[in-house]
């Protein structure tokens, strides 16, 4: 997984073959700003799948560190209590500047872990805020966490997570103000249209206190919930959101490859250097520099 992480070449290549043999594992996404718990509830899930009898990796996506490039919160330090485990699998990921609140290579590395029989994958995402709805594109489930006094509904209203996520954690429910914050989130849900309302499944709000387990168990039911009404009917709605995910990837893929191809081209012979030095001297302007590259490397 770290050439994969790294970018290193024949990644790709090895995933191919992972692909065709893969079979499609049970994702949940978990989202939400900095410091409201995902990862202590992250924690709490492998537990509680794994009494279930069920193999669980995780996929941690961390802040990128300023100086060697990698997580800065590694998967030695989360959730040591797991390392022991067979069952369970955790890779930390440095978001390396990718926004979104996922790292680039972290669909490869679901892959590599649906490739391994994995039952359910749980991806806890880096927590940028309003960036942060790529996880839908991932996700089969995505949890919201959220906590009372941060403001996040605002924040949510911002980053259209009312309409990303199918459940909705008010973490840290111990807390002053945790009761106003689930009448907040009720109230911002039933003013947000149906457009969060999927096949009868309306986004439930769970109450939770990660530290000392209350309402996880709640919470394991409600996701085992809405699995069930993802795989009600021949699974057709899991099918139609497994759809628009993946669409979504070849468009990123084809965006990056094509990327690639560019700047390989634009490397050669003189390269960028002359078109920058006609800019800086005000003899072209950036815009129709750009149309021109593409003119020529596209033969338009």
């Amino acid at each position: 997984m770290r050439d994969i992480d790294d970018n290193e070449p024949g990644w790709q290549d090895v995933l191919k073959l992972l692909y065709a043999k893969a079979r499609r594992a049970r994702v949940i996404g978990l989202t939400g700003s900095p410091g409201v718990g995902k990862s202590t509830i992250t924690d709490a899930l492998v537990e509680r799948f794994r009494a279930k009898g069920l193999t669980v990796g995780v996929v941690a996506v961390d802040p990128t560190s300023p100086f060697s490039g990698g997580a800065i919160l590694g998967d030695r330090i989360r959730m040591q209590r797991h390392a022991t485990d067979e069952g369970v699998f955790i890779r930390s990921l440095a978001t390396r500047g990718h926004f979104g609140g996922l790292t680039a290579s972290a669909r490869g590395v679901v892959t590599v872990m649906e490739a391994m029989g994995l039952d359910v994958v749980l991806v806890e995402t880096v927590g940028v805020g309003q960036d942060e709805v790529e996880i839908v594109r991932m996700a089969d489930t995505t949890v919201v966490v959220t906590i009372p006094g941060m403001g996040d509904d605002i924040q949510a209203i911002k980053a259209g997570i009312l309409e990303a996520g199918d459940i909705f954690v008010v973490n840290k429910a111990d807390r002053d103000g945790a009761g106003r914050t689930v009448n907040e989130l009720k109230g911002m849900l039933s003013l947000s249209g149906d457009h969060n309302r999927r096949a009868g499944w309306e986004p439930p709000i769970v109450s939770t206190c990660a530290i000392d387990g209350k309402g996880l168990d709640e919470l394991v039911d409600t996701l085992d919930e809405h699995y069930k009404v993802l795989t009600a009917d021949g699974g057709q709605m899991l099918t139609e959101r497994r759809k628009e995910g993946f669409r979504r990837e070849l468009l990123e893929l084809v965006q990056a490859g094509m990327m690639q191809r560019l700047l390989a081209r634009l490397e050669q012979g003189e390269g960028l250097a002359p078109v920058i030095e006609r800019v800086l001297e005000g003899v072209e302007d950036p815009y129709t520099a750009s149309e021109n590259i593409l003119a020529t490397i596209l033969g338009d």
